[in-house]
């Protein structure tokens, strides 16, 4: 079969920002009903690319080529939502009405809201409907996981998966990728590579291609060491054969040169653990809270050691911010205990950006207390030097933060957060807007770091690399901790997230359990004497008996879990093969073993508390 024609294709493109070009021999093709990534650093240009595909941005020179109508839809890295509803809005770009409607529905939107007053999340979903509505030919996505949590995000993913049209997608999310993609298209240098894989393919890939430009820029260095030897210490050599020389040797180097300017600045992270915190961080113990008439969190119990990584996952508004207040102490429960360890030295990334407003410039923003220097985990450093390390150019300190990409914002909140020295670190959605090389980065850091990580975050590849234990949350109230990351926590409670669902098998009985606890607040709520007629002597409160109950599951749990670790570090050849997975996996073992420690603690303590009652 012959090859199908690409829908659009870019030929030999260039485009010119400033003194370097920003495209120099561009080749890309997009062909029907594929679905390919585009992959490249922050400030590479990816977003300028898609606009350059759809017709948007002409290219200095070089072509561009379209099948006769050809239909776009393009979802921007911030979206622009506009019309009285989000109906108007959704049929703004000439979908029919019912269309539009259908497809708000699909993303869980009322078509009569106001669009106004959006969060992050609705934005993105309006202009996902909005783009689905209008049956393109070519979907051009930037970004479409960001604000969406885990659950939206499958959806998309679902979507994408049975959708006719061709896709071309900018996305930092990992997992998203790798399930949706069929090739990528990888810009960096200035040019686009190509893989006719998924990216699950790409890393390899692009590793491979990058050791190759290595030697050949080894070998390049080498001939112009022999060139220039030779070139100045040829007295025999003619005159005219030197000139050429001259021209061969200054081609070489002016090829060198713009080889390492296309060589990308390495972000430069680092972090200050401070002092040693108390071995325990935060316990929770029965702990409930609820707005108005929701519960957002049904009697929950926890314990944070020093040293360990907790992710938190759920859907938007499932009140996993609300536990992040109460397990850093700044939200009061309504019921329940938390106690706080000793010496926490806490750093709270805020993914509302708050502290930064739009009319403040970069330098501000590094320098709150004014000057012209920063406070780097005790050292000071100038202002400029350390803005550096985060890839912002000196030209940009006396930038308005509105003028800076979403990228580089969140780069600005890293930096503001790292330089502070913290036993605690608190990243609420960290990943947003940050491209891969980044998070790897990142992930470097916080895979090292020696103090304690509350991670709240819907990239459930960030997730599986760092978490050594997953707190979910499903929005009605109910909560479930599981050792690892959000693998484990999927294979080990599946459906939990899923609107309607019921809690996990061992909470089957959480209705009956929650209906109690209602009765049980009730009793506590009443008159004295009411009470004293009321309770029961020689038994456990409801609550010690719902937590015993608790821990017997986990009792019973855990060390299965403990095991399913331990053969995987029995592998012998796991640390010299993977030393990530071999270090997640200590860290999971770990992680279990201190959960099956306290639970056994905390067991004894109400059992034998229990039996005292029972005697008494």
């Amino acid at each position: 079969m012959a090859p199908r024609p690409p829908l659009v294709a870019l030929k030999n493109v260039r485009l010119q920002d400033g003194q370097r070009p920003l495209f120099d021999g561009v080749d890309i093709a997009v062909e029907p009903r594929t679905r390919a990534a585009l992959v490249g650093r922050n400030g590479a240009g990816k977003s300028t690319l898609m606009k350059m595909v759809m017709g948007l941005i002409e290219p200095d020179a070089g072509d561009r080529s379209m099948q006769a109508g050809t239909r776009f839809a393009y979802v921007a890295q911030e979206p622009d939502i506009t019309g009285e509803t989000l109906l108007d809005y959704a049929a703004s770009g000439g979908a029919e009405r019912w269309t539009a409607e259908a497809w708000l529905a699909t993303f869980g939107l009322d078509p009569e809201k106001a669009a106004v007053n959006l969060s992050g999340g609705e934005n993105r979903r309006a202009a996902l409907a909005k783009a689905f509505a209008e049956e393109p030919d070519l979907l051009l996505l930037d970004e479409p996981t960001n604000h969406l949590d885990i659950l939206a995000i499958e959806l998309l993913e679902e979507e994408l998966l049975q959708a006719r049209f061709s896709v071309l997608v900018v996305s930092h999310d990992r997992a998203f990728l790798n399930r949706v993609t069929q090739s990528c298209h990888w810009l960096e240098g200035r040019r686009v590579r190509t893989l006719n894989k998924g990216f699950a393919a790409f890393d390899e890939w692009a590793g491979k291609v990058l050791e190759e430009e290595a030697e050949s820029l080894r070998r390049l260095n080498k001939a112009i060491e022999r060139e220039t030897y030779t070139f100045y210490r040829s007295i025999t050599a003619q005159r005219t054969r030197n000139e050429g020389r001259a021209r061969a040797l200054n081609a070489m180097r002016e090829d060198r040169a713009e080889r390492v300017k296309d060589i990308p600045r390495e972000l430069n992270l680092g972090v200050d653990s401070g002092g040693l915190s108390g071995k325990l961080v935060a316990e929770l113990k029965g702990v409930t809270k609820g707005f108005g008439d929701r519960t957002v969190i049904k009697p929950f119990s926890t314990r944070v050691i020093r040293g360990d990584r907790l992710a938190i996952v759920g859907p938007n508004g499932a009140g996993k911010t609300t536990l992040v207040k109460i397990l850093l102490g700044q939200l009061k429960p309504d019921e329940g205990s938390v106690r706080l360890g000793a010496n926490l030295e806490p750093v709270y990334l805020d993914q509302s950006r708050e502290g930064l407003r739009s009319d403040m410039t970069l330098w501000d923003a590094l320098t709150p207390g004014g000057g012209d220097s920063v406070l780097v985990r005790g050292v000071s450093k100038h202002v400029a030097a350390y803005a550096k390390d985060f890839l912002f150019q000196e030209g940009q300190l006396r930038q308005p933060i509105s003028t800076l990409s979403g990228g580089e914002r969140n780069r600005l909140l890293l930096a503001r957060a790292l330089a502070k020295p913290a036993n605690m670190l608190v990243l609420d959605e960290p990943t947003n807007d940050l491209d891969m090389d980044t998070l790897d980065k990142l992930e470097e850091l916080l895979e090292t770091y020696d103090g304690t990580l509350i991670l709240v975050s819907h990239d459930r590849d960030f997730v599986d690399r760092l978490a050594t234990s997953t707190i979910a949350m499903n929005g009605r109230g109910d909560i479930v901790e599981t050792p690892g990351g959000w693998t484990d926590f999927i294979r080990q409670n599946p459906g939990f997230l899923q609107p309607g669902a019921n809690p996990r098998p061992q909470d089957k009985d959480a209705a009956q359990r929650a209906a109690a606890a209602d009765e049980a607040r009730r009793v506590e709520k009443a008159e004295p004497s009411d009470r004293a007629a009321t309770k029961k002597p020689g038994k456990l409160t409801f609550k010690d008996a719902h937590r015993l109950k608790e821990l017997e599951g986990l009792l019973a749990s855990l060390p299965d879990d403990i095991a399913r670790h331990d053969a995987t570090l029995s592998d012998p050849d796991l640390y010299t093969r993977d030393r990530k997975a071999f270090d997640r996996a200590t860290a999971n073992a770990d992680r279990a073993r201190s959960l099956l420690a306290a639970a056994e603690e905390e067991w004894l303590e109400l059992e034998a508390k229990r039996e005292a009652l029972a005697s008494g």
